[in-house]
């Protein structure tokens, strides 16, 4: 059963997905394609544009989608993964979750007989990436460039890595030592990378990473689930801040980006995040052209 947890699940399909997304953006795939599918959406961690963008994408395709929290299914209080899925199976056409361990996700997908699709986990988050990279190819045309990655080497970071790679967009990440990009994603990210002529860059020197970069993004230094560090990471993470100095360092031209909520004066300023640099905006709405596409390829 195809599924989507990671982009290496997705990756020589990615620009497929891109442009299919595009389709969709530009209103040239008309009809409801997913007329009386049924999505059931599992929310271990709140959420806004994962919520909404899903929801109303699959409303838009002709689809039905299903809001599921842990106090709402039994999965939340000690019901067996493989029992939900199994059950859910018999009534949905797809699962979409937003967990909060990978592995739950991973084992949902052993055990369901429809297609599973990440809305973020701890470890990844492929669905912000595809909107990322639709942004920057709405942007530029393209996909060539540095890529610079500011701060937490969280699930959007390994995400960006293994996505940039699959593109062939260099990519260059600026973190605190000990806040680096999971080993094991990087690993796969630079294979993926060889192929396609790119490089990839970790590096604790944020200048370097940001240096003639076209795109420069980041995240909140404090991601739900790290509260009891927040006093530390932001101490560790101050010289990380996105502002205008920062940006002086990147192409003329650059872009800034942040996959929100933002924190505006921690890790980016209100001057660059409200600048006319920032794509955030344009990034969110990507947000529900990117899933249409992956519901549509996963659902169809």
């Amino acid at each position: 059963m195809n599924s989507l947890l990671s982009i290496c699940d997705i990756k020589d399909e990615v620009s497929g997905i891109l442009e299919l997304a595009k389709d969709f953006k530009d209103g040239k795939i008309e009809g409801k394609p997913l007329k009386d599918k049924n999505l059931a959406m599992i929310f271990q961690k709140s959420s806004t544009r994962t919520r909404v963008s899903f929801e109303v994408g699959m409303n838009q395709l002709g689809g039905n989608s299903l809001f599921l929290s842990n106090d709402d299914i039994q999965m939340g209080r000690g019901e067996p993964i493989s029992d939900t899925a199994k059950v859910l199976s018999r009534y949905v056409d797809g699962i979409m979750i937003r967990a909060i361990e990978h592995e739950d996700v991973v084992e949902l997908a052993k055990e369901a007989d429809v297609p599973i699709i990440s809305g973020l986990t701890n470890l990844e988050h492929p669905c912000q990436a595809l909107a990322d990279m639709l942004t920057v190819k709405e942007q530029f045309g393209n996909f060539e460039g540095k890529f610079a990655y500011v701060g937490d080497g969280n699930n959007v970071c390994n995400s960006l890595l293994l996505i940039c790679a699959s593109l062939g967009m260099d990519i260059a990440v600026g973190c605190p030592k000990g806040y680096e990009p999971n080993p094991d994603i990087v690993k796969k990210a630079n294979k993926i990378a060889e192929r396609n002529n790119s490089y990839i860059i970790i590096t604790e020197d944020v200048e370097v990473a940001v240096k003639n970069a076209v795109t420069v993004y980041t995240d909140v230094w404090v991601s739900m689930g790290d509260e009891k560090q927040e006093g530390k990471r932001r101490k560790v993470f101050r010289k990380y801040q996105v502002n205008e100095e920062l940006m002086k360092l990147a192409n003329k031209d650059a872009i800034f980006m942040h996959c929100l909520p933002a924190i505006r004066g921690e890790e980016v300023t209100a001057e660059v995040i409200d600048s006319p640099q920032s794509v955030v905006i344009d990034q969110a709405e990507n947000r529900l052209h990117a899933q249409k596409a992956v519901l549509y390829h996963f659902l169809k």
